[in-house]
């Protein structure tokens, strides 16, 4: 683990008290992963599903890293109350835009916690018949499932911590920062005040 935050924007990193994944490492591990998927999906055409918005920074890095051909598509899920969640409770809030039925799907996702959404999102694309489907996550926060998830591709364990940056955010900020950091105690308190 890196604790130095960049100092060239600390408008940015700003309430980030320690880097767990460097961009550097993430970087690293993504091309890795877009190895390890180029090379089981050879001479097929996989669809790869995201959900937004978490998702995007990855997928966009991991698709980029693909040597097979690919398409995309994204589903959206809506914003939910702790008791809806604790039952894995969600609403879609954008579906697919094609059928799937038949096609090797790859499902990303920015981080598994739970596992409760995601297992509900997985019943609801298999109930659609696809050919294969098969789940690639950056970040694992394993200590945290309820439920048993398969996943084929891995990026990182994550520690059981709020954290922040390349795409997880906090309120909607951080998303956009390269690396993955420690959000701050005092981050929290002072967003009780708003």
């Amino acid at each position: 683990m890196n604790n130095e935050l960049p100092g060239d924007h600390p408008e940015l990193t700003h309430g980030i008290r320690q880097v767990l994944y460097t961009e550097e490492q993430i970087r690293g591990r993504v091309a890795e992963l877009g190895q390890a998927i180029s090379r089981d999906y050879a001479g097929q055409n996989p669809l790869v599903i995201g959900v937004l918005k978490g998702v995007l920074f990855f997928m966009a890095d991991l698709l980029r890293e693909l040597t097979v051909p690919a398409e995309v598509d994204f589903i959206a899920v809506s914003s939910y109350s702790a008791e809806a969640r604790e039952h894995g409770m969600v609403r879609l809030m954008k579906d697919l835009e094609a059928p799937i039925a038949g096609r090797h799907i790859l499902f990303i996702e920015d981080v598994i916690d739970t596992g409760l959404t995601l297992n509900y999102l997985l019943q609801n694309l298999r109930a659609r018949r696809p050919a294969s489907l098969e789940v690639c996550v950056l970040f694992d926060k394993s200590s945290s499932r309820l439920l048993d998830i398969p996943i084929k591709y891995k990026g990182f364990d994550l520690p059981p911590y709020f954290v922040v940056g390349y795409g997880l955010d906090f309120r909607e900020k951080y998303r956009n920062l390269p690396f993955v950091g420690l959000l701050s105690p005092e981050v929290f308190q002072n967003s009780k005040k708003d």
